[in-house]
């Protein structure tokens, strides 16, 4: 996955160190895991509560995104995730706040100090969302597929990300005119 997976590799150290070390909340940590892990938009996240994790069904049932209502469809890491998560008796949400049965409410002070720590000060939290795809693309999945991913309803939104998919086609190129160019100096 190339640049992403340094970016992941980065950010995932930076969360292990705040973990480990105690300098951001659990809950700041677990929702840039999940931000990361789903490719989620950062108020998907932070609105996210319990009943809407159906984790059985590796589904998230958003009852409003951007779009209007959504299934956002996760894998194990996710669930883990999820389930590593301490759910609190007083309050619905799964990235809790410091003020009883709300959510937590800003995630840019901890992003900030976590993206630092990464040696990535220019990364913005949006920037999970298009590495998510920029993997997803890497891996080789399609545009449409994508699309579903991230709950686009415009095959143009996601066509955003066409210019990602170049590069694998720039190896195949390449690759195909080596094998061709190997033939004719072989003849």
């Amino acid at each position: 996955m190339g640049q992403f997976s340094v970016i992941f590799n980065t950010l995932g150290k930076a969360l292990n160190d705040a973990e480990r070390n105690r300098t951001e909340t659990q809950a700041a940590i677990t929702a840039i895991r999940l931000l990361m892990l789903t490719g989620c938009r950062l108020n998907e996240i932070m609105t996210l509560k319990w009943d809407d994790a159906c984790l059985g069904d590796y589904e998230l049932r958003l009852p409003d995104s951007k779009t209007g209502a959504k299934t956002v469809h996760i894998g194990q890491s996710v669930v883990d995730v999820l389930l590593q998560t301490e759910r609190l008796n007083n309050n619905s949400y799964v990235i809790t706040g410091k003020n009883e049965g709300r959510p937590l409410i800003d995630l840019q002070h901890p992003w900030r100090r976590i993206r630092a720590t990464a040696g990535l000060p220019d990364v913005r939290i949006h920037d999970l969302r298009h590495s998510f795809a920029s993997g997803a693309l890497a891996l080789g999945e399609g545009l449409p597929m994508i699309g579903k991913l991230l709950g686009h309803s415009q095959v143009q939104t996601t066509a955003r990300y066409a210019h990602l998919a170049n590069a694998p086609i720039k190896v195949a190129a390449s690759r195909i005119a080596d094998s061709i160019s190997g033939a004719l100096n072989d003849s």
